[in-house]
């Protein structure tokens, strides 16, 4: 059985547009929680950063540290990453832009036929390329989200993972025709693949451990 310890982040994060609306994506949770499973066990100890996923995490056997806002997951993350970690699993969707300057108060939603809004998006700094500056002997697990992963692509899509965040694998995912899944090292080996979720992360599990 293993005693290694791993943080893993998983679910949506949220940017704010004004005081009561949000910025989010559509990430459920499952492959957190199920990376999760799978480390459990081997008789790991998990920490799961969990955002607002579509179904919460249930059981003791894991310390569940909730966030919904990017902010809130930058902070935490940070925090966690000073405690010893073997491993970080980063699963969560983060989101990739905010507003440039958010609304203060609620936006008036009476405008007329005629009238538009325009929300103007900035780039969201990359937290997963501060994950190893804070704690460089972690192995690092990152996600990418691509809808063709064939052939070259998968390196293509993968390699600004493994130069900027330093990542020992990348889980690649694509949900083109029905979910594909590859755990492929810096220099493009293919180290495991599936057809669902469940087999891929316990293989991705089983590489770790």
């Amino acid at each position: 059985m293993s005693s290694m310890r791993v943080l893993i982040t998983c679910g949506p994060t949220w940017v704010p547009i004004d005081d009561v609306r949000v910025l989010s994506n559509t990430s459920s949770g499952e492959m957190g929680h199920l990376i999760a499973q799978s480390f459990i066990a081997h008789g790991a100890k998990v920490t799961l950063l969990e955002g607002q996923v579509t179904h919460l995490w249930h059981g003791k056997s894991v310390k569940v540290v909730k966030f919904r806002f990017f902010d809130e997951l930058e902070k935490i993350l940070k925090c966690e990453l000073k405690k010893k970690y073997d491993c970080v699993v980063h699963a969560a969707a983060v989101s990739d832009f905010k507003l440039k300057e958010k609304f203060q108060g609620k936006m008036k939603s009476d405008v007329g036929k005629a009238s538009s809004l325009s929300l103007q998006l900035v780039p969201t700094e990359k937290i997963i390329n501060q994950i190893k500056n804070i704690n460089p002997r972690v192995v690092l697990v990152g996600f990418k989200l691509e809808p063709d992963l064939r052939g070259k692509r998968l390196m293509l899509e993968t390699r600004k993972l493994f130069e900027n965040a330093h990542c020992d694998v990348v889980v690649a995912n694509s949900l083109e025709g029905g979910y594909k899944g590859f755990v492929v090292d810096a220099k493009g080996n293919v180290l495991a693949q599936a057809l669902n979720k469940k087999v891929l992360a316990k293989s991705l599990v089983k590489l770790l451990i």
